[in-house]
């Protein structure tokens, strides 16, 4: 599959998820509204299996609210730095150049791991 093919894909299912994040928090929202007037709904709103469906969809919430400021400070840091002329900072050596890009890669790669190997946990 090719880059743009593969970008389009994430596109349409991230307006997808959009969209279905959008009408459960409408349908929730009713029923929040109507709850308190109609004991029944009060009751199957407050069940074990409702209750844990949201906990699963917040702890995914959660985690994905964290992955994607993460993601955006990666993919943004780099080209921000490029973009901007050399400003008043001093030099850095070639060594200490190379160790800062070093360094941040593997910071990279680390929080990486750490947020793919999260999927099992749950977040702070």
């Amino acid at each position: 599959m090719a880059n743009s093919e593969y970008l389009d894909d994430v596109h349409v299912r991230i307006l997808r998820v959009t969209e279905d994040l959008r009408a459960i928090q409408k349908e929730l929202n009713c029923a929040a509204m109507q709850a308190p007037s109609d004991p029944e709904l009060m009751e199957a709103l407050t069940q074990l299996p409702e209750l844990e469906s949201l906990d699963v969809l917040k702890s995914a919430l959660d985690q994905m609210r964290h992955f994607l400021w993460f993601y955006v400070q990666v993919m943004t840091s780099d080209s921000e730095a490029e973009e901007l002329p050399s400003q008043k900072t001093p030099k850095k050596s070639a060594a200490e150049a190379s160790f800062i890009e070093k360094f941040n890669h593997l910071t990279d790669a680390a929080l990486l791991r750490y947020f793919a190997e999260g999927k099992h946990r749950k977040p702070n």
